[in-house]
Order: C-alpha cells, then sequence, then structure tokens
C-alpha cells in the first residue's frame, strides 16, 4: 500500500502566544493565547492523530511502533523528529537546550537540536542567538547581575530566513514572528530568563539556572550554514541544513512534479495549494510520505518544507 500521514495538528496555549495559528492557518483552538502548533509529533506530550486511511484514528506514535517498516525500519525506540509552527505574539523566554546525553539521563528525553524556517516577520523582529561571555564563570555572574544586555547577541531576521540552533545555543525568538520549527522530538527546555514578566496570577515564570549553565556552550560558538538551491525548471529545491538529526530542504512546486521516493518525509504545506499522489493539499497541511510510497506526484502552486 501506498500511505501518506495526514495529521491532526495538536495546539499549545502559551502565554507569548497569539491568533495567527487560527487567522492564518484554520487551526481551531480554545486559546485566548495560542502559540504552538505541533503540526507532526509523536511525543506524548502533543501525539498527533491520523485523520485518513487505513491508520485513521490512530496517533502518530502507534503507527511507528507497530508498523516501523513505513519508516525505513528506524531502530529508535521513539519518532524522532518534531514539526511545529510557532505564533510569537511576544517574546519568548531566553532558553537552552540538553543534548542527547543529558536528556536521556536526567528526563528519559530526547535532546533539542532544532532549526527555524521565518514563514513571517514585523519590519524589527529579531532573535536572541548566543552570548558574549567567555566563561561559565562570567556567564553566572551577568547572570546573577541581571546584565541581559551585555549578555545576549541580537539578530535581526526576515522571512525566508533560516536559522539552525544546536543543543547548548543561548536563544530566544523574538516578537512578531511567524516560524516552522524542525526538532528532534523532544520537550525538555530549560528558562534561563523570562524578562520579569507575570502571569495572569502575578507570578514569574520558573527559571533553570542551573541546568541552563550546565548544557549552555560556553564560550558561544557560531554555527554558520550553508544552504544549496537547485533549479529544475519551473521547479526550485533548496538544501536547508544537513546534519545527523535531520535533513531539511524547501520544495517550490510550479506546475506537475514526478519524483521517486525511498525514504520518509515529513511534509509541511506552508504557501499554495494542490494535490500529492492525487490528495488535495493546502497551506497549513502537515502529512507523512511514508516509505512504502515508491513514487510521489506534486501538482499545483506550491512552497513545502521538508524534512527527514
Amino acid at each position: 500500500m501506498n500511505d501518506i500521514l495526514f495529521l491532526k495538528p495538536v495546539v499549545k496555549e502559551r502565554i507569548w502566544g497569539g491568533k495567527r495559528l487560527n487567522t492564518e492557518y484554520g487551526y481551531q483552538t480554545p486559546y485566548e493565547h495560542t502559540g504552538e502548533c505541533w503540526a507532526i509529533s509523536a511525543h506524548p506530550n502533543g501525539d498527533c492523530m491520523i485523520t485518513s486511511g487505513r491508520f485513521a484514528g490512530k496517533t502518530l506514535s502507534q503507527v511507528y511502533q507497530s508498523n516501523r517498516e513505513l519508516f525505513n525500519d528506524l531502530n529508535s525506540d521513539r519518532f524522532p523528529l518534531l514539526t511545529k509552527i510557532l505564533d510569537a505574539h511576544d517574546d519568548l523566554s531566553v532558553q537552552v537546550h540538553p543534548s542527547d546525553t543529558y536528556a536521556l539521563k536526567h528526563f528519559n528525553d530526547l535532546g533539542k537540536n532544532e532549526c527555524w524556517y521565518i514563514l513571517d516577520a514585523d519590519a524589527d523582529a529579531a532573535i536572541i542567538y548566543g552570548h558574549r561571555a567567555s566563561s561559565k564563570k562570567v556567564f553566572k555572574k551577568m547572570v546573577d547581575e541581571d546584565q541581559w544586555d551585555e549578555l545576549l547577541i541580537k539578530k535581526y531576521v526576515k522571512k525566508g530566513d533560516f536559522i539552525f540552533v544546536p543543543a547548548g545555543t543561548v536563544h530566544a525568538i523574538g516578537k512578531g514572528l511567524l516560524i516552522l520549527e524542525t526538532q528532534q522530538s523532544s520537550d525538555t527546555t530549560f528558562r534561563l530568563y523570562d524578562y520579569h514578566r507575570k502571569d495572569d496570577q502575578g507570578n514569574e515564570r520558573a527559571l533553570h539556572i542551573k541546568e541552563s549553565i550546565d548544557v549552555a556552550t560556553i564560550p558561544y560558538q557560531e554555527v554558520i550554514i550553508e544552504t544549496k538551491v537547485h533549479d529544475s525548471k519551473p521547479h526550485r529545491f533548496t538544501e536547508l541544513i544537513h546534519t545527523e538529526y535531520f535533513d531539511v530542504e524547501k520544495w517550490e512546486i510550479r506546475g506537475v512534479l514526478h519524483k521517486p521516493s525511498d525514504h520518509y518525509l515529513l511534509m509541511s504545506v506552508i504557501e499554495g495549494q494542490g494535490f500529492i499522489n492525487q490528495n488535495p493539499i493546502k497551506k497549513g497541511d502537515h502529512f507523512i510520505v511514508t516509505a512504502n510510497v515508491p513514487q510521489i506526484e506534486l501538482s499545483g502552486d506550491l512552497e513545502i518544507i521538508v524534512s527527514k
């Protein structure tokens, strides 16, 4: 059988979230501040439901555990990737993510290497990416003394930018950004700084200073990535990143594409509409082309983020 797994996103309330996941993508949400759509996920904190086909009604984790042949017979005990869309109506906290070694030892979770494709950005939108401390001692002193402007590195970003965030990188998504995130399937995050903001009950959110310092890369080491564009007119394919954790590409389809396939692929439609193997797809749809699909036929006017 040629299985394509269409998924129902799981939405998450966040203090920094807005309304764009509903207004822009049509995701149904009961929250006033919706920050995250877990679009392709088998993580226990947000396990997506299959919406059609022979696996309809099952979760992605169930299908992964019982039908490993659909995923190239991976030997991982859990589905390794997670795709999100984030609506940063306000600044996210400054965070650090652990490596696999640290996360598995302390939380029985994977580490969290991730990357961001900027779907949309306000004119002055920025991220925190890296820090200026030369040692853990200096880092801790600057944290203890609230020297955030001196410690944190701010970078302005725009629509179409792509950022790789390795585990250990001090980072934050700034307000006014809409982002598609590809990451390891992990929900382990250490909050280093949250601007002293308070929730509806007047409480500041918990911080994880010790853990952040434990796992942060100090001194900061900038990672330079080079994207590669392949024009195959009328289509265009951009290799965004290749790592041991994930490969991510952007496919721009104009017309009809026939492409052989021998590996499962996570796909998120970020613009346009069309068809995949005669199934209608549109902006905001997310699905997995499984390993038993030998040939992909895409048609329409589409932009898709593809990962594996």
